[in-house]
């Protein structure tokens, strides 16, 4: 759908009004120092009854997903289900330490080996055995280039699984990879039944797309189980009353497509939805004042950015890519469109990620030093391009603030508006000029901030949507995954961030704040810094 100026610029005027209004309402908790609204409870006081187990869990989400395929897909709005139905090896904690999963223990038997143990009477949502065999199937199945997995970069390190015996596999890498835990934690290393596994395979030998069968019918060993999925519409989960550890609460989960931010709001406030994601800024102030609901602030490890198609003219000139990030205002950014629920970004990482320094040169707003960078690379009387961005109105009220900014730069920018499967497609076969996209972090580390973003071998699909070359970034990145010494690799990958700051494949923008809307019937929810919904705890009161 493509927006001409006028109605992008409607869109943006409507937000900022509204923004305006809040503002005059009254200010909301949004400084609080650690990062959440001043309210009883942790947004979970009820006053209806005390909390039970049972009930559907409602969620009204911005987007649907692309696959439920823990193997197929690199996008948050799959994760958040998926993590759910698959589980991994090991998990990541609050304090981004490594904690057991369906590996009760581990350990590193040389620098090229790790041997693990384990969990015994797991079973499949099938009642297939979960044993060293099917993690062996697993990880083989993201590294076979007929799966061409989006998170093939995960592993790509792996030579070897093998099955010692039923409870104990070991994994060899090729050199000594330093986040490989890290990496395990992610949910690409999701366990899938080797039953629907080999099913899948059968189907792709029929000449069907890779994880067909696995997205239709997925097959885990989480807490919760797949019922069914109305594309475009929800996806709903039920409760695994087989799950080796404690049961989760609640009777099921629905997550419910809802694209509209004001119908999202609304159904939370009437009861028809326990949980929404995301709350636009400028509705904070509203349902913290609603007496039924509240909104629950997370800081996050993700990165939103302006990325360009560095194969195409003009942005193939690092010149022209330098002048645009500098014709950037990030803090009106922040401050017109997220009120303030964020902070500028320096370079590729969050703060708090494994290898982030604030020892970097950082673009700032400077529009004289754009125009000069400009005149340097010829293009002075300026050139007409496109930002593509998806159905996200935070994203598109960005969209509008560049498309302004590089307007006083005799740059013609029209915005296109696309569904996010199809964004994500498209982006992915490099069919763009500019393009709005986030990026969160999972894992912790900087090789999972950067490797997929920036390294050569993963243009497209995997994260590479800039389709950025640069042999001397490349080598930075992959000497940062066979250092050991954790100071040595947080050397390399500030030596990097600079070098993809003054290169300027991207724009970096901000990192964000997570805003959810929460009923005060539920008690139990949080979210990750990676984005991701933690729902084995979560009860509603009625």
């Amino acid at each position: 759908m493509a927006l001409s100026k006028k109605s992008l610029w409607a869109i943006f005027m409507t937000l900022m009004l509204a923004l305006v209004l809040a503002a005059c309402a009254g200010g909301s908790d949004g400084d609080s120092s650690d990062g959440e609204t001043d309210t009883d409870d942790d947004n979970n006081a009820t006053e209806n009854g005390d909390a039970a187990a049972g009930g559907d869990l409602v969620l009204a989400v911005l987007s649907d997903a692309s696959s439920l395929d823990p193997h197929g897909s690199n996008d948050v709005p799959s994760s958040v289900v998926q993590a759910n139905i698959y589980e991994t090896l090991v998990n990541r904690n609050d304090n981004n330490e490594i904690v057991p999963g369906l590996a009760e223990s581990w350990e590193q038997v040389d620098e090229l080996t790790w041997s693990f143990k384990l969990r015994e009477g797991v079973k499949f949502h099938d009642g297939e055995d979960f044993n060293a065999e099917v993690v062996k199937m697993n990880l083989e199945r993201v590294l076979d280039e007929a799966i061409a997995s989006p998170r093939y970069f995960l592993y790509e390190m792996i030579t070897s699984v093998e099955a010692i015996n039923d409870y104990e596999v070991e994994i060899t890498t090729e050199y000594p990879f330093a986040p490989l835990l890290a990496h395990l934690s992610h949910n690409g290393g999701g366990m899938i039944s080797p039953t629907q596994i080999t099913a899948d395979y059968e189907a792709l030998e029929g000449g069907a797309d890779p994880g067909s069968v696995v997205s239709q019918e997925p097959v885990g060993t989480g807490y919760f189980k797949f019922d069914s999925w109305s594309p475009g519409s929800e996806i709903k989960l039920v409760k695994n009353e087989e799950y080796w550890d404690t049961p989760a609460n609640v009777d099921s989960v629905t997550f419910r497509v809802v694209p509209d931010s004001q119908v999202r709001a609304a159904d939370l406030e009437t009861g028809n939805v326990h949980i929404i994601d995301p709350v636009q800024p400028n509705e904070v102030e509203r349902l913290n004042n609603s007496g039924v609901a509240s909104v629950m602030q997370t800081p996050s490890s993700s990165l939103a950015y302006l990325g360009f198609n560095t194969e195409k003219e003009p942005f193939n000139d690092p010149l022209v890519r330098q002048a645009i990030s500098y014709a950037i205002d990030r803090q009106a950014i922040i401050s017109g469109v997220y009120e303030d629920f964020g902070i500028p970004a320096i370079g590729p990482l969050a703060p708090g990620i494994f290898g982030y320094t604030e020892d970097i040169d950082a673009v700032e707003f400077d529009m004289d030093q754009a125009r000069s960078l400009l005149e340097e690379a010829g293009m002075a009387e300026g050139f007409s391009t496109s930002i593509w961005t998806n159905d996200n109105p935070q994203r598109q009220a960005i969209a509008v603030l560049v498309q302004e900014a590089l307007a006083e730069l005799n740059i013609d920018v029209s915005i296109e508006v696309m569904e996010f499967g199809a964004y994500l497609e498209q982006t992915a076969a490099g069919e763009h000029d500019m393009f709005i996209l986030g990026w969160s972090n999972p894992t912790g580390d900087a090789d999972y901030g950067m490797y997929a973003l920036f390294h050569s071998s993963q243009h497209g699909n995997p994260g590479n949507r800039s389709f950025y070359t640069n042999e001397e970034v490349d080598a930075l990145l992959d000497e940062g995954r066979r250092e050991a010494d954790p100071d040595a690799r947080a050397e390399l990958y500030a030596e990097a961030a600079q070098l993809l700051t003054d290169d300027a494949p991207m724009a970096f923008l901000l990192h964000t704040e997570y805003l959810n809307g929460i009923s005060d019937k539920v008690e139990g929810f949080s979210i990750d810094t990676s984005g991701i919904y933690q729902l084995k705890d979560v009860t509603i009161s009625e």
